[in-house]
C-alpha cells in the first residue's frame, strides 16, 4: 500500500513486508512519506551487518516503533494517549536524531506542558522515559535522556464520590440502554474498558457470573476476572440476551461513521459526554464513570466486606490500590479520634496534667 493522507497524521505510509505490517506517519508531504518508506524498506531488507549495534535512529522512527508495540499491546485508550502525545513530541524533535535530544530538551519541554497541569507535565514524563527505555531494550538507541528528569509535585485530593441518592437519580433520566449501561458498572464495579469490551462469551447466565478482562496488569496483557451478579443485573443481561441482533457479540455497541464516510458498527470506546449531560439535567454535581467503583467499593467497606474480596472485584494487583478506593472512615479512625477528643488541651476546658512532672497528656509543661 502506497503513502496517503489523513487529518490526524498528515502524510504517510503504510506497507507489509515479511509477513509484518509496518507504518510511518506526520510527514508534511507525499514526497517525504515516499522517501521514507523507501528507506523503511531498504532497512528491513538490508539490516545492518551487527545488529547489535545501535544506530542514531531518527526520534519519529522511534515514536513509530513504539506505538505499533503500544498498539498491538495495549489498551485502545491507552494507544489513544500515546499518539495524542507523540503527535506533539513529533512537532519539536520530529527529524531529530534519537541520540541527539538531551535532558535540557526534554525538561523544557516538559516545564512548558507544566503550564497546563503537573500532572500533564509527569504524563509526559512516563511516556517519553518509556519510549526511549522501550528503544534501549530493542538495542535501537543508546541512552535515555529522560531518565534523570523527575517528576513534577503535585496536589493529592480526595476524589469526590457521589452519594447513592445522585447515582439513582442520574439512572432514573437516562434512556434504557444508558441506564442498562450505567448498572453494569454499578453493580459489577468494573472500569469503562471493561465493559465496553463486553461480549456476550463473556457472560454466564446459567451460573449468574460474568467475566471481565484488563489491561491494568503488568505487561499489559488482558487478564479475566470472574464477578458474581446481581440479581438485578441477571435481569438485564437476560433482557438484552434475548433482545440482541444476531452476529452482533458485544453486550454494548453502536453504529458510527468511519473516516473513510463508511458506516461500521462495534463496541464504544467512551462515552464520557452522557454523563455531563445526566448530571446536569439530573441536577448533581459531575461526575464520571469511575466514580461508580469508589461509590461501590466505599459501600463494601462500610459494610466490613474483607478488602481482599473488595481488591478482586476491583480487580487490583495491590492491596494499596484497593484501599485508595475505600473512602469511607473505619472503626479505627474514628476511635482514635475520640481519643484525641477526651484528652485534647483545649483552652478553657481542663486538661489533664500530672501533678509531678508537670507535662499534660501532649507531653507540653504545663502553662
Amino acid at each position: 500500500m502506497g503513502a496517503y493522507f489523513t487529518k490526524r497524521k498528515g502524510w504517510r505510509y503504510d506497507f507489509m513486508l515479511k509477513g509484518q505490517r509496518i507504518t510511518g506517519c506526520w510527514f508534511k508531504t507525499k514526497g517525504d512519506a515516499r522517501q521514507a518508506e523507501a528507506a523503511r524498506k531498504e532497512e528491513i531488507m538490508n539490516p545492518p551487518a551487527d545488529p547489535q549495534t545501535p544506530t542514531g535512529m531518527a526520534f519519529w522512527e522511534l515514536v513509530n516503533r513504539r506505538l505499533d508495540h503500544v498498539q498491538a499491546y495495549d489498551s485502545a485508550s491507552h494507544y489513544k494517549d500515546y499518539r495524542y502525545m507523540a503527535k506533539r513530541w513529533i512537532k519539536n524533535w520530529g527529524h531529530v536524531a534519537s541520540c541527539e535530544i538531551t535532558g535540557d530538551m526534554i525538561e523544557k519541554f516538559v516545564l512548558e506542558r507544566a503550564r497546563v497541569s503537573a500532572h500533564t507535565a509527569n504524563k509526559e514524563i512516563r511516556y517519553l522515559r518509556a519510549t526511549f527505555r522501550f528503544g534501549q531494550n530493542k538495542n535501537l538507541i543508546t541512552g535515555n535522556p529522560v531518565k534523570d528528569i523527575g517528576f513534577l509535585p503535585t496536589e493529592k485530593r480526595v476524589r469526590y464520590v457521589p452519594q447513592a441518592e445522585d447515582i439513582d437519580k442520574v439512572i432514573a433520566i437516562a434512556d434504557q440502554d444508558v441506564r442498562d449501561y450505567l448498572l453494569t458498572i454499578r453493580d459489577t464495579l468494573g472500569r469503562m474498558s471493561e465493559i465496553n469490551r463486553l461480549t456476550w462469551d463473556d457472560v454466564r447466565l446459567e451460573n449468574k457470573s460474568l467475566v471481565l478482562y484488563t489491561r491494568k496488569k503488568k505487561g499489559g496483557h488482558l487478564t479475566p476476572r470472574m464477578i458474581p451478579m446481581t440479581n438485578r443485573l441477571f435481569q438485564i443481561l437476560s433482557r438484552r440476551y434475548a433482545e440482541r441482533e444476531k452476529g452482533k457479540p458485544w453486550v454494548f455497541w453502536h453504529r458510527y461513521w468511519n473516516h473513510e464516510g463508511e458506516m461500521r458498527c462495534g463496541p464504544f470506546t467512551e462515552r464520557k459526554r452522557i454523563m455531563k449531560t445526566l448530571c446536569r439535567k439530573a441536577g448533581v454535581k459531575y461526575f464520571r464513570y469511575h466514580a461508580l467503583r469508589h461509590a461501590g467499593a466505599s459501600v463494601m467497606d462500610r459494610y466490613k466486606v474483607p478488602i481482599g474480596a473488595i481488591q478482586r472485584i476491583l480487580g487490583h494487583e495491590n492491596r494499596t490500590t484497593t484501599e485508595i478506593y475505600l473512602h469511607s472512615i473505619a472503626d479505627a479512625e474514628r476511635e482514635a479520634i475520640s481519643v484525641l477528643e477526651r484528652f485534647a488541651d483545649v483552652p478553657g476546658t481542663n486538661s489533664h496534667t500530672d501533678s509531678h512532672t508537670g507535662l499534660n497528656d501532649y507531653g507540653r509543661r504545663g502553662l
